[in-house]
């Protein structure tokens, strides 16, 4: 996030009380070193690709018993990627 985008959402919870840690920065979006979204932003991946590897880098972290149920998201999302790039 940008110093733009912080001072934004510094706004937001000081005026509102919007954006809590629980929507700004939830734990199970931060398992490595930086956030999956500043990843997809960073590379451009689109919405398609962008959601596939959230769910990847996601799969069972929020629930383990949905594991697979993210990762067949995650490919419902690259074979959807590639039917727009066949058109």
């Amino acid at each position: 996030m940008d110093e733009q985008e912080q001072a934004y959402v510094g706004f937001l919870k000081e005026r509102y009380g919007f954006m809590s840690d629980n929507v700004d920065h939830p734990k199970h979006y931060n398992q490595g070193k930086i956030e999956v979204i500043d990843y997809i932003e960073d590379k451009n991946l689109g919405f398609n690709l962008g959601n596939a590897v959230k769910y990847i880098s996601r799969a069972g972290i929020k629930d383990p018993a949905k594991t697979l149920e993210d990762l067949e998201k995650a490919c419902w999302y690259v074979k959807r990627e590639i039917e727009r790039l066949k058109k």
